[in-house]
Order: structure tokens, then C-alpha cells, then sequence
């Protein structure tokens, strides 16, 4: 089941999708706006016992491939995080960090991914 809202921000609609896409995923939104897509999911695992921490990880990845904007080598391409990526990453961690509770031991993993416009139009397409 596919759940959409709009809303008018700004000179551009933004739409969130959540149920179309990741359906393995325990929650998945795309987000669109204007020409804009991101695609964000969440998993979690069963708690683990015998940790003091909350163990996160977000991760934010640029996908520029469909749009045929490809590094020079494969090592650049699928090597570490640029530092727009980590510090993305950061302004995510932080504020959603403190909604979980605090004796909250269960893994968890959030991922952005930013799709080009053409990513769109050639899921979408009639072949």
C-alpha cells in the first residue's frame, strides 16, 4: 500500500511516497522535490544485551550514475564517503538521536540516498 502526501513549500511541491519503494525495510519515504528525489530507509535488528550504548548508523550516498556523471576510476567511485556525505550524515545523527530512548541497545541503520532527476523518468516510463 502506497501512502502519499503534498504539501506547497517554497515555489516547488513536496511529495513523500512511503510503501513504494524498500519494501524489505522496516520504514522507507521517497521524497521529492521539484526535480529532487531522495530515497530514505530505516532497519533495525532485535536488542542485544550486554552494551552501554546506542549503536546508529546513518549513512548519505549521492547516486549521479543514471544522470551519466561517473568518476574517473572504480575506487573513486565505491572508495570512502566524500565530506559532504559525513558531514550530512552528522546533521542527520544528531537531532534524531535523541527520539530514540535511552536504554535503547537495538542496532539500527538509516540510509539517504540522493537520486538525479532522470532516475524519475526512467522508473516511471512505459517501456
Amino acid at each position: 500500500m502506497v501512502t502519499s502526501m503534498s504539501r506547497q513549500v517554497g515555489a516547488h511541491e513536496m511529495t513523500f511516497e512511503a510503501g513504494k519503494l524498500a519494501k524489505l525495510a522496516n520504514g522507507s519515504v521517497v521524497v521529492t522535490y521539484g526535480q529532487t528525489q531522495v530515497l530514505a530507509t530505516c532497519v533495525r535488528s532485535k536488542p542485544r544485551e550486554g552494551i552501554d550504548f546506542f549503536p546508529l548508523t546513518i549513512d548519505v550516498e549521492e547516486r549521479m550514475y543514471a544522470a551519466g556523471k561517473i568518476p574517473g576510476s572504480f575506487f573513486r567511485r565505491e572508495g570512502r564517503p566524500g565530506e559532504t556525505a559525513i558531514l550530512t550524515a552528522r546533521l542527520i545523527d544528531r537531532p534524531l538521536r535523541p527520539t530514540f530512548k535511552e536504554a535503547s541497545t537495538t542496532r539500527s541503520r538509516s540510509s539517504a540516498r540522493s537520486c538525479p532527476s532522470t532516475w524519475r523518468t526512467r522508473t516511471t516510463s512505459p517501456r
